[in-house]
């Protein structure tokens, strides 16, 4: 079996072949999911976690969000039986030896914390390695829960849960991906197996919605961080690593958490733009180089604009970057904005980019708004 790669989103169903050795992904069936381009809000840097789950019999619930694609061993096993990188429970079973079989209602569940809370654009439910026991259908609900809810209240009567995902047939070691389409903001997911079985890998993909009480009592914060509502537009080099990584939270850890291009062999320059968590007035700016040492940028900039339409004014200036390295930057005087670009001379990369400041009065007021709008 080959990998099966489509443009549109596709339906997998059914077992895929029993492992026969060799690179294990080579008949792993995906496609090309268009929701991928926003920021996994189920990313555990941004602080989300798998607080329960019914069973986890076979292998543990954690392994949902780990950010690395699942690894399998052949010849892994434990006291339970094949060890599994994912989230696997036991075998469901019936009542009695007259019906010995699952109910159409049986299933387990498993509950998240986004790690932001904010809009779902697409969800995937990868079954990577999962060949032969993986779950026959899954769904996925929604919830907005204020603070920080146990899972027992998050299981209370009282919560209300939206349907993300309807029970759908999924195919096994495969990407199993499905746009979402409800304008709400969400804070945690079900997700459900019917009857049972493996899932390796969860990531939701959306748009952070900030709470606006928050924002405003922080004052001075990072208008452009991932967890604060700013987002990636577009960039001109993906080749290494997204340039998602430069607005997560904290300092990069290794290379590969930053961005970094190809080599240039032109007369042009690499960039990245940002979208602000809303219309915003910038004081400050950090630029860090950490881990990229014989690869950082050479030079930056930074530019702003002020709406869809506004032109490029650039607030910082070509200034010269050193590896391994934060820098920091106070303006001379505050940049008003809703976008914002860096952009590095002549290639390399930058690991995070900060941009201190505080809302405008309008820019609350429509943040505020949109909180509200969307059911936070």
């Amino acid at each position: 079996m080959t990998a099966q790669q489509n443009t549109s989103l596709a339906s997998f169903t059914g077992d895929a072949n029993p492992y026969g050795g060799g690179d294990p992904y080579a008949d792993y069936r995906t496609a090309d999911l268009p929701f991928t381009q926003y920021a996994n809000l189920a990313d555990r840097q941004l602080g989300a976690g798998v607080v329960a789950a019914n069973d986890e019999f076979f292998a543990q619930r954690e392994n949902l969000l780990v950010p690395e694609p699942a690894e399998f061993d052949p010849e892994h096993f434990g006291h339970k039986g094949k060890v599994m990188d994912g989230w696997e429970t036991r075998r469901r079973r019936g009542a009695s030896a007259e019906q010995p079989w699952p109910t159409e209602e049986d299933h387990d569940w498993a509950l998240i914390r986004l790690g932001a809370p904010g809009v779902i654009r697409g969800i995937v439910v990868d079954t990577a390695h999962f060949r032969g026991n993986y779950p026959q259908a899954v769904s996925v609900e929604g919830a907005s829960v204020t603070g920080s809810p146990s899972p027992e209240e998050l299981l209370a009567d009282d919560v209300k849960w939206t349907t993300l995902v309807p029970r759908t047939p999924v195919g096994g070691h495969a990407a199993n991906g499905f746009a979402v389409s409800t304008e709400q903001r969400f804070t945690h997911l079900r997700l459900k197996q019917h009857p049972d079985g493996g899932i390796a890998r969860l990531r939701v993909h959306g748009e952070v919605v900030p709470d606006p009480a928050w924002l405003t009592a922080l004052g001075t914060f990072d208008v452009v961080a991932l967890e604060n509502g700013g987002q990636v537009e577009d960039a001109s080099n993906l080749f290494y690593s997204p340039a998602t990584n430069t607005i997560q939270p904290g300092r990069s850890r290794k290379m590969d958490d930053g961005w970094e291009t190809r080599r240039r062999r032109d007369r042009g320059n690499d960039w990245i733009q940002y979208r602000l968590v809303d219309r915003s007035q910038i004081r400050a700016v950090e630029i860090d180089t950490a881990y990229l040492k014989g690869n950082s940028a050479g030079w930056a900039s930074v530019s702003v604009k002020d709406g869809e339409e506004g032109e490029w004014r650039e607030v910082l200036p070509r200034t010269r970057m050193q590896p391994d390295t934060n820098h920091r930057f106070v303006l001379p005087e505050g940049a008003v904005g809703t976008h914002a670009r860096v952009d590095i001379f002549p290639d390399g990369g930058i690991s995070r980019l900060r941009l201190f400041g505080t809302l405008t009065e309008d820019g609350a007021a429509h943040l505020a708004a949109r909180h509200q709008e969307l059911g936070g």
